[in-house]
């Protein structure tokens, strides 16, 4: 067993928000999918105040190493998932963590105050982060901004609350720091890359309906962990480590550096049974260490 704020899991391994949904996997796997999950938690798809339909197509470029995203959130709005979703996702037997975006932190706070009433709400995740939706990112990449919105929405509960810290900024190391001054409990990182694709032949005209997007998979996986290095070096506060991780060695190799947990994000595209795979290969790498 793995103690993560407070929090135990059976091992090191969950899902990044988004790129793991849930209730489409049960329409395919049915109740295999609860009787063998791949994941130690289950992190939500990101929820907003109201419901987002999501950038207009097209939202996935296929890059040299990985793929680029323009998804945009789109979400049924807090309403539903507290009404609909909350319950699905307890039956999965696992600890859930709801992560939450808001463009100010009035709406942080309030999606705050909604989602931790809920018993099945194990942790909050803080959507800072993402490249896709100008909102955010400007909180995410400014410490003193940072700092300020977990002013606010600290107070509002005792569930722990992760910050999911942008990648796209001067100093991540110096946003994990504000964010643990204003009470986060965790840190995770890295998001998505700020990235743009061009749709061939088309004189520079950008592929995706949303201009750009975020690039995910092995392409980032260096810069994930020198940033996880980086932040895991100067906060005392637990790190959740992601991008570009494929195998049990990608894993290892973040946990090596600092991180408390890893999450698997584009590798569950291509298998979604790679939450299960890369934690037993990473069970394997540390019984074969440890002899």
């Amino acid at each position: 067993m793995i103690e993560f704020c407070g929090i135990e899991l059976e091992h090191q391994v969950i899902n990044a928000s988004g790129c793991f949904d849930v209730l489409a996997a049960r329409q395919v796997f049915g109740e295999a999918l609860v009787e063998r999950f791949p994941f130690a938690a289950y992190v939500s798809k990101t929820v907003t105040l109201a419901a987002r339909a999501g950038n207009p197509p097209p939202r996935l470029w296929e890059s040299a190493g990985g793929m680029i995203n323009s998804i945009g959130l789109p979400n049924p709005g807090v309403e539903v998932y507290l009404a609909h979703h909350v319950g699905e996702y307890a039956r999965l037997g696992v600890p859930l963590i709801t992560n939450v975006m808001g463009s100010s932190a009035g709406e942080f706070a309030e999606l705050v105050e909604r989602v931790a009433e809920r018993e099945e709400v194990a942790a909050i995740e803080l959507n800072v982060s993402c490249p896709n939706v100008a909102t955010g990112l400007d909180i995410g990449a400014d410490p003193r901004g940072l700092r300020d919105l977990l002013a606010v929405v600290r107070p509002l509960t005792r569930k722990p609350l992760i910050v999911k810290l942008t990648p796209n900024t001067a100093d991540v190391a110096a946003c994990a720091a504000a964010a643990e001054a204003g009470g986060a409990d965790a840190v995770s990182l890295i998001n998505t890359l700020r990235a743009m694709s061009l749709a061939p032949g088309g004189h520079g005209r950008p592929w995706l309906g949303g201009r750009t997007g975020g690039l995910s998979g092995p392409a980032i996986r260096a810069i994930a962990l020198a940033q996880v290095a980086s932040v895991a070096a100067r906060v005392a506060v637990p790190v959740v480590g992601m991008g570009g991780v494929s195998s049990g060695a990608d894993a290892a190799e973040l946990l090596e550096v600092g991180a408390r947990l890893v999450a698997v994000g584009s590798e569950s595209f291509r298998d979604p049974a790679a939450g299960s795979r890369v934690a037993a290969e990473l069970a394997a790498h540390f019984a074969e260490n440890a002899a």
